[in-house]
């Protein structure tokens, strides 16, 4: 079996930059195209020949397969690798298959796989994982605290999708096996399911943390009290505390969002809103100067 040096058959140096090797190629394949000559056997093979070796050196990753194994060749095949039976279906040579076509052991590789299945002729027969596949899921905020359950319709096959609480913006879930039939024998694909919150008019999220604003008469924030806050997980009462101030913040432990996949949850933060009435009365209007005079 001869050596193929895809080099010399496009007439560039092995120093040859990947658009030195696109514009050889193209220029010979101009030349030599079936189309320019009709019946020609000798420019036919020779379109063959360029055309294979525009496939192995003109692709970066294949080109540098090569490089590493094109000086051993003589050993890869005395390994008992490779080796067709004069062209395939592609028309590429025993040299191009040897090494790129199939082998299972040596190299450990197959030049389809990372060429996507270009030139056709014969395929590879190890198994290979079919690819994932992508889907995107809208949320609600209380759907992402609750959890919930989706079906998905993939090549008309319903999937049941189920989703833990705590789930995040913008998170990746993987379901295995759910992808593309793998190939020969191989694994199916995951399928990668990206959920996407949808905004909440009463809640900002901070990881897991929860923001909320809340509004507090002046009177209670002066004096104290209690009010009642709706949350994610239902109504609660927080305890205010005397001379709370404007835009001060209380946490609430453990009634944010839950952590995904583990025990327990963030916080709420509520943001205080300190309200004014519209109208004091002539009294508090009285009681207030009173005050700001005391304090000066």
């Amino acid at each position: 079996m001869e050596y193929k040096d895809y080099y010399k058959i496009l007439g560039v140096e092995r120093s040859a930059s990947q658009d030195d090797i696109k514009k050889a190629y193209r220029k010979l394949a101009v030349k030599y195209h079936p189309d320019k000559n009709p019946d020609d056997k000798v420019a036919e093979e020779k379109f063959k020949e360029i055309s294979e070796a525009y496939q192995v050196i003109g692709n970066a990753d294949s080109r540098k397969k090569y490089d590493e194994l094109g000086a051993n060749w003589k050993q890869y095949e005395n390994a008992g690798f490779g080796g067709g039976q004069g062209f395939n279906a592609s028309g590429f040579s025993d040299f191009f298959d040897m090494f790129f076509g199939g082998a299972q052991g040596g190299a450990g590789f197959d030049i389809r796989d990372f060429m996507g299945g270009m030139g056709g002729g014969r395929r590879s027969t190890r198994p290979a994982k079919g690819s994932d596949l992508n889907a995107t899921i809208s949320l609600t905020l209380l759907e992402a605290y609750q959890g919930t359950q989706r079906m998905l319709d993939l090549n008309g096959n319903t999937i049941k999708i189920s989703i833990k609480p705590g789930v995040r913006d913008g998170q990746v879930l993987r379901i295995k096996g759910k992808g593309s039939p793998g190939r020969n024998g191989g694994d199916n694909g995951d399928l990668m399911i990206k959920a996407v919150i949808m905004n909440d008019p009463a809640y900002q999220r901070d990881g897991d943390d929860l923001i909320k604003n809340v509004n507090i008469d002046v009177y209670t924030a002066i004096l104290g009290g209690k009010i009642t806050v709706s949350t994610l997980k239902g109504d609660v009462n927080v305890p205010i505390k005397p001379q709370t101030q404007n835009n001060s913040t209380l946490r609430l432990k453990g009634l944010g969002m839950p952590h995904y996949g583990k025990e327990g949850a963030g916080s709420l933060l509520l943001k205080v809103q300190i309200l004014l009435p519209e109208h004091f009365s002539q009294k508090e209007l009285e009681l207030i100067k009173e005050a700001q005079e005391h304090k000066e």
